[in-house]
């Protein structure tokens, strides 16, 4: 045997001994039954509720029912090439999906792939489960800095704080979708990161939400996360638990976040619809027992984080329709009673030409004044007690008894006051013109001005402010109180009544 072979040999040898087999262990299942969206699995022994598993063409299901001899997977995708026998793998990772600053300005499904068309996302952000517990009561702080939406209405009577769990909750075709996205268009430039979480809508209405997003600039800062009605409804499902947990990166990493659930009532039907394929049993109105815990355990995600904890904070704008205004139905009041207050829409309003179309006598929020800045709520006060006052008064002057002239000045002015809360559609407007108008309609400048001129006078009014009170605005922003800043508002208010025809 010559020396090269020898060599060779010697190397052969050396190679084979250092030679070390890395096993590794999967578990593989097969399916029994499949249909609509639901495969049972046999033979996952190990598998882990929310584990990812993989089916032999690619497609990925959720293992959401653990049972004795078999699993119920939820299929994520395309379900009607796989058949009776198919294998199934665990994945051994918790349902997730990508989190990052990557995926602000993009539209995403609940695996967080782009459905814009604008290339893969390479989020940095790794991966965040999409159930995960909420934090805990010594993690977070009170809830005492305003979200500010842009609304008159909301802004004043009915805010809404970072970290705050704010319900719109009214019938169909009544502005809740309008009044979120007034909500994220006014973010611009607040550094608050938005996400719309689209559940059960059509292809076309979630299309138009994007458009108006990008024509107010507003895709800047926003994730637009689909599910929608041509999705399944395991994908309807878990949307928002995915939409909270592109927020819940934000804010865990000192930033805040918004996001807007639209809507839970779609959310709750597709999950039980999912429950019901899964023989869960049927309670109330079909919906399975655990249908409370389905959003409080999303709803209580959302929050204020100690500085402890960073500072960042979650604010959730779920959204709930009712049918012909019932808010007692099953879904409304588990909501109701999970969040922290509600802005309730009204048909009636709607369509008497009051929009925003809120009724601001059984909205609320409990969290209150403690959202506002110092300037509102001295002024946003006055203007929920006149306005109680009208509704009480328009009420009692329906039935056509004489007035006497104290009664009749309120009615004037309480309809001058529901006049200034009408607000065009997704034109959002700053603090500063919000305080002055209320300043002018609370203390009688708009009383004698006829309530069909009163938005040709606001118009006349802002620019009046802002070119001859330069000063007027920064110190509505800059923790002034209203003592600062009411001389300029009479001033401005009675000058320019003075010179306005």
């Amino acid at each position: 045997m010559s020396e090269i072979t020898q060599d060779l040999m010697k190397g052969l040898l050396d190679q084979i001994n250092a030679f070390e087999r890395d096993l590794e262990t999967v578990e593989v299942g097969h399916i029994l039954e499949v249909g609509d969206g639901i495969a049972r699995v046999s033979g996952l022994p190990g598998v882990k509720a929310q584990e990812l598993v993989e089916f032999e063409n690619g497609t990925l299901g959720v293992a959401f029912n653990l049972e004795e001899d078999n699993v119920g997977v939820i299929i994520l995708g395309e379900y009607s090439n796989l058949n009776e026998g198919t294998e199934v793998r665990a994945t051994g990772r918790i349902n997730s999906i990508p989190v990052g600053p990557e995926l602000v300005g993009r539209v995403v499904n609940i695996l967080g792939q782009p459905l814009d068309g604008k290339g893969p996302i390479n989020a940095s952000g790794g991966f965040y489960p999409l159930e995960k517990i909420a934090p805990g009561v010594m993690e977070r702080r009170n809830v005492d800095t305003p979200l500010q939406t842009g609304l008159r209405v909301i802004d004043a009577t009915i805010p809404i704080g970072r970290g705050q769990r704010e319900l719109i909750i009214g019938d169909r075709g009544t502005g809740k979708t309008a009044i979120c996205l007034d909500a994220i268009i006014n973010q611009k430039d607040t550094g608050v990161v938005c996400i719309y979480v689209a559940i059960g809508k059509r292809a076309s209405e979630i299309r138009r939400v994007v458009q108006t997003l990008e024509d107010h600039g507003a895709m800047n800062h926003t994730i637009v996360l689909v599910a929608s009605a041509s999705d399944p409804a395991a994908e309807q499902y878990l949307a928002p638990y995915a939409g909270c947990a592109l927020g819940e990166w934000f804010m865990d990493n000192g930033q805040h976040a918004l996001v807007v659930y639209d809507d839970l009532s779609k959310h709750a039907w597709a999950y039980r619809q999912v429950s019901l394929l899964l023989r869960r049993p049927p309670g109330r109105e079909a919906y399975p027992g655990d249908v409370f815990y389905l959003h409080s355990r999303l709803l209580e995600r959302a929050a204020q984080l100690s500085d402890e904890k960073g500072g960042g904070s979650l604010t959730a704008l779920p959204i709930i329709e009712t049918l012909l205004g019932d808010v007692s139905a099953y879904i409304p009041t588990n909501v109701i009673s999970i969040t922290d207050g509600q802005i309730f829409l009204e048909p009636d309003l709607f369509f008497a030409g009051q929009r925003p179309a809120v009724n601001m006598g059984i909205s609320v929020s409990r969290v209150g004044g403690d959202a506002q800045t110092s300037i509102m709520k001295k002024v946003a006060g006055k203007l929920k007690l006149e306005l109680a006052q009208f509704r009480s008064l328009a009420a009692f002057a329906q039935f056509g008894s004489d007035l006497d002239a104290a009664t009749q000045r309120q009615l004037d002015r309480g309809m001058r006051l529901t006049e200034i809360m009408k607000q065009p559609q997704y034109q959002p407007e700053p603090v500063h013109r919000q305080v002055a108008i209320i300043f002018a309609g609370t203390r009688g400048y708009l009383d004698k001005i006829p309530v069909e001129r009163i938005k040709e006078w606001e118009e006349g009014f802002f620019r009046y402010l802002e070119t001859q009170y330069p000063e007027y605005e920064k110190k509505t922003y800059e923790n002034y109180k209203l003592e600062d800043v009411e001389s300029i508002l009479v001033e401005a208010c009675e000058n320019f009544n003075a010179t306005w025809n």
